[in-house]
């Protein structure tokens, strides 16, 4: 599996702790940045690494900022994304399970390394179900339609 991670400078630490294990674990990584804690606007990264999920250049992409809320909303604004900012196991598993969620957002000034790791496992490790999932993910995707619609 391939996966893009990206980060801001607040979730510079972090990214680079998951990026470390996740090559151990034998997962392909591309690293888009950053490579310091130099500050940088975390829209840039969100849609660069949204993009590549998008256009399927990857399986799958993993994000981190300070809070995981602004690079997640950055992110979710490319068609077909479906980033879920998780805090626990349990929303890591429920956002691929029912949501099929294609990127991961983490909080790198508010999650710890330990529980940072146990979230990303459990997200890559966990399928979609499908089923009665699908027709809800599938209208969460009709709503892209209304920005062309207009």
């Amino acid at each position: 599996m391939k996966i893009v991670i990206a980060s801001d400078h607040g979730g510079f630490e972090l990214k680079e702790v998951i990026k470390e294990d996740l090559i151990k674990k034998g997962y392909s990584i591309s690293d888009i940045g950053v490579d310091s804690t130099k500050s940088v606007d975390y829209p840039d990264y969100g849609k660069r690494a949204a993009l590549m999920v998008a256009n399927k250049e990857v399986d799958k992409g993993i994000i981190v900022c300070g809070t995981g809320i602004g690079i997640s909303i950055a992110a979710n604004k490319i068609k077909g994304i479906r980033c879920a900012l998780c805090t626990n196991e349990y929303m890591a598993r429920m956002s691929r399970m029912h949501n099929n969620a294609n990127m991961l957002a983490l909080g790198g000034r508010i999650t710890g390394i330990g529980l940072a790791i146990d979230i990303v496992d459990v997200w890559l490790s966990t399928d979609f179900e499908g089923g009665r999932h699908e027709n809800r993910v599938n209208k969460v995707m009709e709503i892209e339609k209304l920005k062309e619609e207009e």
